[in-house]
């Protein structure tokens, strides 16, 4: 991160004994000590407006658009200039879960031989973050129109969850991932950061009708 400008880190229940550990590496004590810890994805990314997960693929099936890193770069590159970006990268051993994949708008991949698709998770970074600095150009501000951040659309899908279980929707049609499906919808529709307010207030005044008593 420190190589290619980029200075803040955010973990999410780091095992302990290695995180102190790294914390001495030569040359990245600013990155790790500004280092950020959180409970949950959710938390780490509420305040992005994009939030981009990293995956081997393997033989998973995935549920998000897919896209290879070098055309992936661009398109964070572009976001950058308005708002945050959170780039998630999941443990070597297991990567990220699906629950992971869930808070994220998309996914990219480094290509790799097929014989051995495997990276250490430092040199995935790495690769990821030097795509992202070549030929890049500092962030600056836009007047465009903003997207709401990770936060605000986990706040309405909260409430839209109210009114799906509110409703009996969920109930009448059970998957064991139908959380994942809608909180993946909700993403999709790219909402501006001016309508949160409003999709608040609709999705409120829908479960308070949903639920209060016929007279």
């Amino acid at each position: 991160m420190s190589n290619f400008g980029f200075a803040r880190l955010r973990v999410v229940n780091p095992y302990a004994v290695a995180f102190r550990e790294a914390r001495s590496a030569v040359g990245a004590s600013e990155v790790l000590v500004a280092a950020e810890e959180y409970r949950s994805v959710a938390e780490a990314v509420a305040d992005c407006t994009l939030v981009v997960g990293t995956t081997a693929v393997r033989h998973r099936e995935l549920r998000h658009p897919l896209e290879r890193l070098e055309y992936a770069a661009p398109r964070i590159r572009k976001q950058l200039r308005s708002s945050r970006v959170a780039l998630l990268f999941g443990s070597e051993k297991f990567g990220l879960s699906n629950e992971d994949f869930s808070h994220c708008h998309w996914l990219m991949h480094i290509p790799t031989a097929k014989r051995n698709i495997s990276m250490n998770l430092g040199q995935a970074v790495a690769v990821c973050l030097y795509e992202l600095a070549r030929n890049a150009r500092g962030p600056r501000q836009s007047e465009k129109q903003a997207l709401a951040s990770a936060g605000e659309v986990e706040r309405v899908t909260a409430i839209l969850f109210d009114a799906l279980y509110a409703s009996g929707y969920l109930e009448r049609r059970p998957t064991t991932d139908a959380e994942e499906r809608v909180r993946r919808l909700v993403r999709r529709l790219k909402l501006p950061a001016r309508d949160i307010a409003a999709w608040l207030g609709i999705l409120r005044q829908i479960v308070w009708k949903v639920r209060a008593p016929e007279k």
